[in-house]
């Protein structure tokens, strides 16, 4: 099965953060965190979003930007509300890194001008300023999950009182 790697750099929110790392137990997806983080990673509300997926989940956690970039390497792509390229017109290779920025400030621009070729945006009215994070994760989670056609996931729900005809 091909890697996936949502990396969120230092989530404010820990609800956010608990219904992201729902998305990555339940698709396979390897969750980075980068710190500093704004809350505890045993906070009651992080715990309540995910806590029944928790144990599904491959996090790794880093102490900043530099420590994340010294021990990974592969394709880097820059979630943005700056980006000036559309996510579904990128071709998400296999360990493919999914980078997001915080819900208050996003990814610095230093980082986001150095990488223009791989910086991304979700399409939106001018006057919206961004989507919810971990809706934002959802939709680029699902973008290259769909681009490989959704490997090892099930594409088939089970009716727990009836059966669908075959």
């Amino acid at each position: 099965m091909p890697t996936l790697n949502i990396v969120l750099v230092e989530p404010q929110i820990p609800q956010n953060t608990g219904n992201i790392a729902r998305t990555c137990a339940a698709t396979g997806a390897r969750l980075h965190l980068v710190g500093p983080l704004g809350f505890s990673i045993d906070d009651k509300k992080l715990k309540r979003a995910g806590l029944d997926y928790w144990h599904l989940l491959d996090i790794t956690y880093y102490d900043g930007l530099s420590d994340f970039f010294s021990r990974n390497q592969g394709e880097f792509f820059y979630f943005t509300t700056k980006g000036r390229h559309v996510y579904s017109e990128v071709s998400y290779p296999d360990n493919a890194y999914i980078i997001f920025g915080r819900e208050d400030a996003g990814l610095p621009e230093e980082l986001l001008v150095q990488n223009e070729p791989t910086c991304v945006r979700l399409p939106m009215i001018g006057a919206a300023r961004s989507l919810n994070l971990s809706n934002t994760v959802a939709v680029a989670t699902y973008e290259a999950l769909r681009q490989w056609g959704y490997p090892a996931l099930e594409s088939k729900g089970k009716l727990t009182k009836y059966h669908w005809k075959e």
